[in-house]
């Protein structure tokens, strides 16, 4: 699957009712570890597709990254449910995020 984008207005329906658990990447064009990681999010979306992948820019949804308490980027969250079930923060090798996802 690929990776989509998300935003305020598609939030619910792509995220807190997705039918499959989702795993966001909140991301900015300006951080180096957001561009290091953003391969390896691809991948995950590619290998996995029992999950969804998208990806929120925090300077463009600073809500959602508000509503989130996101301090750090990259960070990424794994919904459930409707629920954040995992988080990760910062840039960790494929095998970890993999132990996220289950």
């Amino acid at each position: 699957m690929s990776v989509f984008s998300i935003n305020k207005n598609n939030f619910k329906e792509m995220v807190l009712h997705a039918e499959k658990p989702v795993l966001v990447d909140f991301w900015a064009g300006w951080c180096g570890p957001c561009k290091m990681l953003s391969p390896v999010v691809e991948q995950l979306a590619q290998e996995h597709p029992e999950i969804s992948v998208g990806k929120i820019n925090v300077d463009e949804e600073p809500e959602l990254a508000q509503r989130y308490q996101i301090m750090g980027i990259p960070a990424l969250l794994l919904f459930r449910d409707g629920e954040v079930a995992a988080t990760s923060v910062g840039v960790k090798p494929k095998s970890a995020l993999e132990s996220l996802l289950k």
